[in-house]
Order: structure tokens, then C-alpha cells, then sequence
């Protein structure tokens, strides 16, 4: 708020000091960050990171992240928003990295000109992953019999309830490959030379902040206040820009719409239990 009253101020009327604004993006990535839910989306910061890019007088922008991954595509989208607003806008893009910043929060830390760790955040885990689980033989136990109607014989392929064939397995991994592709190719576009040759660069294994910056992954070691009062000033100040948030604190879409009714309240408290546990799953990876 005293940051967007200070902009109505003129110029001339303005302390002569550099500020910076900070955007932090936070959480497990999800295709839904609405009405009591948790997860970082591109719907949930798109107005926060337009905020911050619109800013006329400051010369870059601050990514704080810290995010064990989660949906490669919502993770693709931030990074492209962030990009495509620091071309038309001709910001830098600073990325300080928390405690994690790997699988799609690594992409994420991608979008930044510069990443900056501390030597224990944890960095890379470069791969794709999918899980489930198999309930045929708790079914047979259980006397249930499973009974399924398609229409397309690939219809119900990996159905968790059937016995897994291994032309599905086949066609999950294929298709693993092809999105491990795209995250690969954007980790050489991104980070270019700086990239050392390791075997292991690109095989979903994860490292420390020091051991990053050993292998390419990111470019120093420093934290928000040092880097950027030493690149823009002692007189630096940073301005956390933050979407709105509901009255329980859940970012909000940037969208505009009715109120919802306790029919979707419910429904978004039962899908937020599930979602905690996905999320927990995620930051217990790696030891958080």
C-alpha cells in the first residue's frame, strides 16, 4: 500500500533511491491455486509479477523462490510469463533461491538472468516423475469385482483399478521422455556455457546451493539484501509485491468472479486435504 502511494507522489517530491520489487514465489506447483487452495499457479501470481515488471523506475526484478516442483506445464507457463514480461518491459531478472528450488521450481529459477543460492538450498532434480498406486489385489481380497466400459481401447490405460499392461507403462514413459526433453533443452538454452559436463546433470538427481554452483546450475552464492544493495546501491530497498489473497490467505486468481457457494467451499476443503498431502509428499523429498 505505502509503496503505491509513494508512486502517486511526482517525482520531484520522491527520495532518490533505488527500489526493487520482489515477487516470492512459494509452494508446491498446482494447475489450481483458487478459492482455499494452496498451490502456486500461473493464475495465482500473474498479477503480482505484473505488478512488479510495470514498475517505470526500477532497472530489475527479484524472484524469491521456493518450490519442490510439481506440474511441468504450470511451471512452463510462469516461466514464459516471466520472460516474455522482462523482454517488453527490458527488466533483469534476479533469482534468489530458499530452501528448494527443484523439478519445476528449478524451471522456474530458470526465468532468472542471474539465480542466486545459499550453499544449503537444494537445486536441480532435472527429470519427470509420475506415481499411483495399483488396488487389484486389495479388490480380490475384498471379493470387488472390477468392471469398466470404453469406447477407444486406449481409454482406461493405467487404470489404477485394472492389472497394469506394459504397453501402457510403455506409452507413460514415452511420454515422460518427451516433457524430460523440453526440460532439458530449456536448462542448455538458459544456462549455455556455464553448464559443466556431468553424467549426472540431467538424471533427476538434486544437489546442494555449492554443488549448483559447481556444476553450472547457478551463478553465485548471496542473499537478496547483499546482491542487490551491492549491484544497485546501499540506498536499495525491496518491495514485496504480492497477489491478492482471500480471507483465509489463499492467493487468489487474477480473474474476477461471483462469490462462491458452500457447495464449492466444501468441495475445495476436501480437495485442499488432498492437495496438502500431494504438497507434503513433495517437500519431504527432499528432507523438508
Amino acid at each position: 500500500m505505502f509503496g503505491f502511494l509513494k508512486r502517486l507522489l511526482p517525482k520531484r517530491l520522491r527520495k532518490k533511491k533505488t527500489v526493487i520489487p520482489v515477487v516470492r514465489l512459494h509452494g508446491a506447483i498446482t494447475a489450481e491455486s483458487g478459492f482455499l487452495q494452496s498451490g502456486l499457479s500461473l493464475s495465482g501470481v500473474a498479477a503480482a509479477l505484473e505488478d512488479a515488471f510495470d514498475r517505470k523506475d526500477c532497472p530489475a526484478v527479484a524472484l524469491m523462490i521456493n518450490s519442490p516442483g510439481g506440474s511441468p506445464v504450470q511451471s512452463r507457463m510462469i516461466f514464459q510469463r516471466i520472460r516474455s514480461l522482462a523482454k517488453e518491459h527490458d527488466k533483469q531478472v534476479l533469482v534468489f533461491v530458499e530452501d528448494v528450488a527443484a523439478s519445476g521450481g528449478y524451471m522456474l529459477a530458470l526465468a532468472g538472468d542471474e539465480i542466486f543460492v545459499d550453499p544449503t538450498s537444494i537445486v536441480g532434480s532435472i527429470g519427470v516423475v509420475s506415481g499411483g498406486f495399483g488396488f487389484t489385489g486389495v479388490m480380490e481380497k475384498a471379493g470387488v469385482e472390477r468392471r469398466l466400459y470404453t469406447a477407444g481401447s486406449n481409454k482406461a490405460i493405467l487404470d489404477p483399478f485394472s492389472p497394469e499392461k506394459a504397453e501402457d507403462v510403455a506409452h507413460l514413459l514415452s511420454m515422460q521422455k518427451d516433457i524430460h526433453q523440453v526440460f532439458i533443452d530449456m536448462v542448455k538454452e538458459r544456462r549455455g556455457a556455464r553448464l559443466k559436463d556431468d553424467p549426472d546433470l540431467f538424471s533427476g538427481l538434486f544437489w546442494s546451493g555449492q554443488r549448483g554452483l559447481e556444476l553450472g546450475l547457478v551463478d553465485a552464492i548471496g542473499s537478496l539484501r547483499e546482491v542487490l544493495r551491492e549491484r544497485f546501491g546501499e540506498k536499495t530497498e525491496m518491495e514485496l509485491v504480492e497477489s491478492p489473497r482471500s480471507m483465509f490467505g489463499r492467493r487468489l486468481p487474477a480473474v474476477r468472479g461471483t462469490l462462491p457457494g458452500a457447495d464449492t467451499i466444501a468441495a475445495s476443503l476436501a480437495k485442499g486435504i488432498v492437495q496438502s498431502v500431494e504438497e507434503r509428499a513433495l517437500w519431504s523429498r527432499y528432507g523438508l
